[in-house]
């Protein structure tokens, strides 16, 4: 036997026979590749037909052109009397114009009676302008018919065969709206991903459009997990935390456009957890979680996550919020999942960095992000060598400064809730001294 020989300096006669050789340390991502992975595997969802007012909040998945004319005819925007301008040439108090009135014109009528020289139709407000009439005379301006000659408050009860008298000239044109002087036929009115608030839904209801083309908001599924949670209201024991992630994560979501569903705290049961899975995937176009992404005893999120393949739990160059898992349950076609860390402030930042992106991603938005701005921070900072960290602040547009609220500890909700930003400090920084410029995401944006 030659020992010399057999016992080499290559790696594996280092090892004892038949050992496994030691596991590599496990790779830290960086926050920017652990976004960019998770947005590579996310797009705008299918664009659908809504009705109108469950299209709220939806992102337009088409131009929308006016077939018609806004208005569709000239009308009054006035309660007055429609006239020829000629007719109130030079009138006054002392010296008005008498007209005859030859109609009443209400709003949505369809006979219109001729206006000539010498007449006035009475018109109410949104009513079309008769045939004849160049302008419209408001009640004020005139004695409503009353043969007083004093000025009207208001319209009064029609009288047939009545006289008005106009106490001032009236030009051409007057207090009408013309037809298409809102929106002509044929002009683009609402662009592709526009978001649909209140008042461009009433521009589609006014243009006569009962259903758009719009990328529908994510349904977003919402749970805790962890045994030691209760919900809000309930008795909390020794070791036990009111649930709080859950609501946090739940508002999160609605604020960032999704219809978002609480499911609440799961224990940690493997069963439990699988049977909570199963019933939500059917309503799901994402689902978060929290807690239970750490290499705890109990953490028994990643034991189920796992069994369904294509999940992946990582580490990250941040703080807080090291521990992420991404994946799909189901596979490459199955419904996206982001599992966030279990402390309340990770949880919650991880939500802004990762979560909020994804679902702006979804919704077809072009702003996934929150804005980012420099700012000064009068408070020197430090911050631990190789990760990126992100502090709660308050931050001044006024004089561009922004300070730090609270800690930089992970559990510190009261702080949080005081926060308006996120001061970030770079993986390469490890002291900032006071005076220091920083870059600010604002979270009220």
């Amino acid at each position: 036997m030659t020992g010399s020989t057999e016992h080499s300096t290559t790696p594996a006669a280092c090892c004892d026979a038949g050992a496994d050789p030691a596991p590599a340390a496990p790779r830290l991502w960086t926050v920017d590749e652990h976004l960019a992975d998770v947005l590579s595997a996310v797009g705008p969802l299918p664009a659908i037909e809504l009705q109108l007012l469950d299209a709220q909040g939806c992102r337009l998945d088409e131009d929308v052109v006016a077939d018609g004319d806004l208005p569709p005819f000239d009308n009054s925007s006035m309660d007055g009397y429609a006239l020829r301008t000629a007719d109130t040439t030079g009138a006054t108090d002392a010296y008005p114009s008498v007209l005859s009135v030859v109609g009443d014109i209400a709003a949505g009528a369809g006979e219109l009676p001729r206006v000539g020289p010498g007449q006035a139709a009475r018109i109410m407000t949104g009513a079309p302008l008769p045939p004849g009439a160049r302008a419209v005379a408001p009640v004020e301006w005139t004695d409503g018919g009353t043969g007083t000659g004093v000025a009207a408050a208001a319209m009064t009860a029609p009288v047939p065969d009545e006289e008005v008298r106009v106490l001032r000239p009236v030009a051409d044109g007057a207090h009408i709206r013309r037809r298409g002087s809102d929106v002509a036929a044929g002009t683009k009115v609402l662009e592709a991903g526009t978001r649909l608030g209140p008042t461009q839904l009433g521009l589609l209801a006014a243009i006569g459009r009962a259903t758009v083309k719009v990328r529908p908001r994510p349904r977003v599924v919402v749970l805790s997990t962890g045994s030691e949670l209760v919900q809000p209201g309930e008795p909390v024991g020794p070791g036990q935390i009111a649930d709080s992630n859950s609501f946090t994560l739940t508002a999160a979501a609605q604020e960032a456009g999704a219809i978002a569903y609480r499911v609440g705290a799961v224990p940690d049961d493997a069963d439990r957890l699988r049977a909570v899975l199963e019933d939500q995937l059917g309503r799901a176009d994402l689902i978060v979680t929290s807690g239970g992404v750490s290499v705890g005893a109990y953490d028994v999120v990643k034991e189920v996550f796992e069994t369904y393949g294509g999940m992946d739990f990582r580490k990250l160059r941040m703080q807080p919020g090291k521990p992420q898992g991404f994946g799909r349950i189901g596979g490459a076609s199955g419904v996206p999942l982001l599992a966030l860390p279990g402390n309340p402030v990770s949880a919650y930042i991880s939500f802004e960095l990762f979560v909020r992106p994804v679902i702006r991603t979804m919704l077809g938005a072009a702003d996934v992000h929150r804005p980012v701005v420099r700012a000064l921070c009068p408070t020197a900072l430090r911050s631990p060598a190789g990760r990126r960290q992100f502090l709660r602040g308050r931050y001044s547009a006024a004089d561009g400064t922004v300070e730090p609220v609270g800690g930089a500890e992970s559990h510190l909700v009261g702080a949080l809730a005081r926060a308006d930003c996120l001061i970030t400090v770079p993986e390469d920084v490890t002291d900032l001294p006071a005076g220091s410029a920083v870059d600010v995401v604002l979270l009220d944006s």
